[in-house]
């Protein structure tokens, strides 16, 4: 086999493996349009995005609620023993900031987005690609139902809606873990803990984590919707299905992540 051939098959995967990729981004892309087209659009599916709201915000909330308080009561215990190092007297103060800026920054934002991901992307990809698959979409459609505005619109709402309260109360549970582990753990007295923890936190700080929460919520809905729209081979399309909705919206959230926290804390 000549250089020339050797060549022209060790790029050949390189070349499907791109056109592939691009042409998912550009399927991603008009999907991502068509449904945000349709969110003011009538008829407007009150009942199913309240529904969509309850199943995303309340029953994801012990989960995120648990991730974050241990996630608190983590950072404070280490937070401890880095100043502890240094001097003993910087200690509270240390342990008082890292955790607010911690938990309002990145943690409960990553970890609610994470759960959620895990929890309701994997689930709306495996509900509408079992639909895709029995020809349920189909039927909508032949029902003059447009399935966009039908399945995906109430859905991303939802998140869009939902994962920035759940963060807001990650924020109060995991600030509380470090309250937990600061007073009865590192014996830090309570009233000057909750006066050092005021003097830390920022609306700014809060407002950055709520972004974050947002963009991280239409992400994993926007994912979830698409991979199980698009599913395809039956149980087992709608199994690989459901993976790269979840592995996809993971790996977005952490890049994402440090795009929105370069735009608001970057130098």
């Amino acid at each position: 086999m000549s250089e020339k051939s050797l060549r022209v098959n060790f790029l050949r995967p390189i070349g499907a493996a791109t056109l592939g990729f691009l042409a998912t981004i550009g399927q991603l892309s008009i999907f991502m349009v068509n449904a945000v087209s349709h969110f003011v659009r009538p008829p407007i599916y009150f009942r199913l995005i309240g529904r969509q709201m309850i199943d995303v915000g309340y029953y994801s909330l012990p989960v995120v609620g648990l991730t974050t308080l241990f996630s608190g009561m983590v950072i404070a215990l280490q937070s401890y023993t880095g100043a502890a190092r240094v001097t003993e007297d910087a200690a509270l103060a240390q342990v008082s900031s890292v955790v607010v800026l911690a938990i309002t920054r990145e943690l409960a934002p990553v970890l609610a987005g994470l759960m959620v991901a895990g929890r309701i992307g994997a689930a709306m990809a495996a509900e509408i690609g079992t639909m895709r698959v029995t020809e349920q979409i189909d039927a909508l459609t032949t029902l003059s139902t447009n399935p966009i505005k039908y399945l995906v619109v109430p859905r991303i709402i939802a998140g869009l809606t939902m994962l920035p309260l759940l963060v807001l109360v990650g924020d109060v549970i995991g600030i509380f873990g470090g309250y937990i582990v600061g007073v009865y753990k590192l014996d830090f007295n309570a009233a000057i803990f909750i006066q050092k923890t005021y003097e830390f936190v920022t609306f700014f700080d809060v407002f950055s984590g709520l972004v974050k929460a947002a963009v991280f919520g239409f992400v994993v809905t926007l994912l979830g919707c698409y991979m199980g729209y698009y599913s395809s081979g039956g149980a087992q399309g709608v199994g690989a299905a459901t993976t790269n909705a979840v592995v996809a919206a993971a790996i977005l959230i952490l890049i994402l992540d440090y795009l929105i926290s370069q735009l608001f804390f970057g130098i």
